[in-house]
């Protein structure tokens, strides 16, 4: 999948980063009781106004041909590669059920100077997987044997937890509003030989439910696998084999599969991944979600792939879908927002330019690639890249936007202003979760550093912190109608709702999520200050317990405590260094989950042990409250060193305390407190590892 926005980039949220790359995402990433349409699957029934608006878009400028787009992107692609350190690029163009450009560009394997050919080299389209899964769904739905709107425990043998009333459906799940949230772990695996069956990760790796479904777009790996596993059991035949046999075959898609490792005739074909291209290639990717993700093909395998949608379902003599199964799977099903793209069954939209576009991105960790369909043009666009390379994977983004600009340019109409600009620009201001993500498990602690944050400005615009322009600066966007905001220089919108709650929430041109409004416990600002905070006075205590020695050795001052308060004095320290071996343990492991397949079963032991050593440190904090609490039943002493207890005898019982040390006490309570609530409220010490 992909979305514009960026992630943060701070060293505490690395692993969020990474959980991002591993669930396909390009680079960050909306709840109400959210707008949704039926499907219009009768051709002869009236046109909505969008619909009309979509056919009067403006003719190309430049003429739609197989030289002008070669001339075209021979111009882009090569320094796109050259500037950004990337291996290699296949590109594929479709115009009217034919093949009207496709070419490679750099390498396949980079050491070898092994070039990159459209029909021999093999990418992973990552997500794009999805959409041969959804047409298997599809297929099944013409057979009777599956039904978009039952209950999918009726397809499975075993249950998804009924944790709301509202059943769990297909369409739920095609239009990612199944409602689960994020999962990470096995989503990659390191190789083949920890493959699992299929119905052995989808039993093991069942997600929480976070909202109902129907509701609230979230992207969902697992759904997707899910999905696949109920074709593998309504069809009799391994998910595999079936989409071999129903897609592959027909369609003509020799050097496509699904299989991993990659069958012995095309192992020879498959390109290499690289993060960047001059530093080596790396393993292929073993995706244990296959159904969501494990596709590898060429980009001439995809035209056809790209063809049958584009002829509803036909390619040659193969019909691999009835046409009003290809109308109904096309069709616009839920969107958060009826100002904004909405999601088809699998598809999503991307329309733009005038143009209705549906299509689906993907992402592994290497390889980066984007399908996109413009059926009332009949134009079909597929690209991939085997490498992020030094700069972003939206220059995949880039790359077809100056193709729609070119071939389909489109001045966007003038907005009228909207008078209450200024006052809905600070009611919107405030900071939003992604609904994509993880909840109950310990990767919720990740949530409160990937918040966005949107910023109100005094002429009534908006600017939203991760949304940024091709050359990283913010967008600004204005207020083109009620709480809808459109790019300044651009297409972009965003558009904010309230849901049933009265709480806001705001919708991107990519329907798969929405963001929610934070607050409170919740926020970042909060957390940080918790966080760090806690942090730094640990740090200090543990800092100031030698240098307090030595000056103390220095001024031959000693301390007069009695055993329990030099007991309690020792533990609150050695409770401080376990709490930052904690912590720099965790930022540790984040920072060695550079590959995929790193998040998987055999971390558990380890997670388990780290999480023992925070539960120690969190057990330890009764001790370090009860010294705080302590040090405040003694009387002030005249000096002291700072951060330290100095102590002149008042009494054969009492001991004397600065306030110095009294406050400095009492901060490392609420330091470790506050450490302690972080770890509870954000399920760090939650002992359940199905994150």
């Amino acid at each position: 999948m992909k979305t514009p926005l960026s992630k943060p980039d701070s060293s505490t949220t690395r692993l969020c980063a990474i959980i991002a790359m591993l669930s396909f995402a390009v680079l960050l990433p909306f709840s109400f009781v959210a707008w949704s349409q039926k499907p219009r699957v009768n051709p002869l029934a009236p046109k909505t106004q969008a619909e009309q608006k979509t056919e009067a878009a403006p003719a190309s400028a430049h003429p739609l041909t197989g030289a002008d787009v070669e001339a075209f992107l021979d111009g882009l692609v090569p320094l796109q590669i050259e500037r950004d350190d990337i291996g290699g690029v296949v590109i594929a163009v479709v115009k009217e059920g034919k093949v009207l450009f496709a070419k490679g560009y750099g390498y396949a394997d980079v050491a070898k100077k092994k070039p990159v050919s459209p029909e021999d080299t093999l990418f992973r389209p990552g997500s794009v997987s999805k959409l041969f899964t959804w047409t298997a769904v599809m297929q099944q739905v013409e057979q009777d044997k599956l039904n978009l709107d039952r209950d999918v425990n009726d397809y499975l043998d075993f249950k998804i937890p009924a944790t709301y009333p509202q059943p769990i459906t297909l369409r739920n799940i095609m239009t990612h509003t199944s409602g689960f949230g994020e999962t990470a772990k096995d989503l990659f695996v390191k190789d083949t030989s920890d493959l699992t069956p299929l119905r052995t990760y989808v039993m093991a790796h069942i997600p929480n439910r976070i909202f109902p479904p129907g509701v609230t777009p979230a992207y969902s790996n697992y759904a997707t696998t899910l999905a696949g596993y109920i074709v593998q059991r309504v069809s009799g035949e391994p998910f595999s084999d079936y989409i071999n046999h129903h897609i592959f075959s027909p369609l003509g898609m020799t050097k496509t599969t699904f299989a991993q490792p990659l069958p012995e005739n095309l192992k020879p074909l498959m390109s290499s991944g690289y993060k960047v291209a001059s530093g080596g290639a790396k393993s292929f990717e073993v995706v244990q979600a296959w159904p969501a993700g494990s596709v590898s093909t060429s980009a001439v395998d995809m035209t056809h792939f790209i063809i049958a949608h584009l002829q509803n379902g036909k390619y040659g003599d193969a019909q691999i879908l009835r046409p009003e199964t290809a109308e109904l799977m096309h069709s616009r099903q839920f969107a958060a927002h009826p100002a904004m793209n909405g999601m088809a069954l699998g598809f999503y939209e991307e329309t733009r330019n005038g143009h209705r576009i549906i299509g689906h991105g993907g992402d592994t960790v290497y390889f980066h690639s984007d399908l996109h369909l413009m059926p009332d043009a009949g134009i079909g666009f597929f690209v991939s890249y085997n490498s992020p390379g030094k700069g972003d994977i939206s220059e995949r983004t880039a790359l077809w936007e100056k193709f729609l600009d070119r071939y389909f340019p489109y001045p966007a109409p003038a907005a009228t202003p909207v008078s209450t600009a200024a006052a809905d620009a600070r009611e919107v201001s405030g900071r939003y979760l992604s609904s994509r993500r993880s909840q109950g498990n310990l990767l919720e602690a990740l949530n409160p550093f990937g918040e966005v944050k949107v910023s109100g400005h005094s002429d009534g615009s908006i600017s939203v912190e991760e949304l940024k322009d091709f050359n990283g600066e913010p967008k600004k966007l204005h207020e083109i109608a009620p709480l809808v905001y459109r790019d300044v220089n651009g297409q972009d919108k965003v558009a904010f709702k309230r849901d049933a709650n009265g709480k806001l929430y705001f919708a991107i041109d990519f329907p798969f999520f929405i963001f929610q409004r934070v607050g409170g416990a919740q926020g970042k600002l909060f957390n940080m200050v918790v966080l760090v905070g806690s942090l730094a006075i640990m740090v200090l205590a543990i800092v100031f317990w030698p240098v307090a020695a030595l000056v103390r050795r220095h001024y031959g001052r000693k301390l007069n405590l009695t055993r329990r308060e030099w007991r309690l004095r020792i533990a609150t320290r050695l409770v401080c260094l376990v709490d930052l071996i904690f912590v720099g343990c965790f930022v540790g492991l984040a920072n060695a989950l550079d590959d995929p397949g790193a998040l998987n079963s055999h971390l558990d032991l380890k997670l388990h042990l780290l999480q023992g050593v925070g539960l120690l440190g969190a057990v330890g904090t009764i001790a370090v409250i009860y010294n705080a609490l302590q040090v405040w039943r003694t009387a002030p002493a005249r000096a002291a060193v700072p951060g330290d207890s100095v102590a002149v005898p008042l009494s054969s019982s009492v001991q004397s305390r600065t306030w110095v040390s009294r406050i400095f006490e009492t901060l490392i309570g609420l330091a470790c407190l506050g450490l302690v609530w972080f770890e509870v409220y954000w399920n760090v010490l939650n002992f359940n590892l199905n994150y």
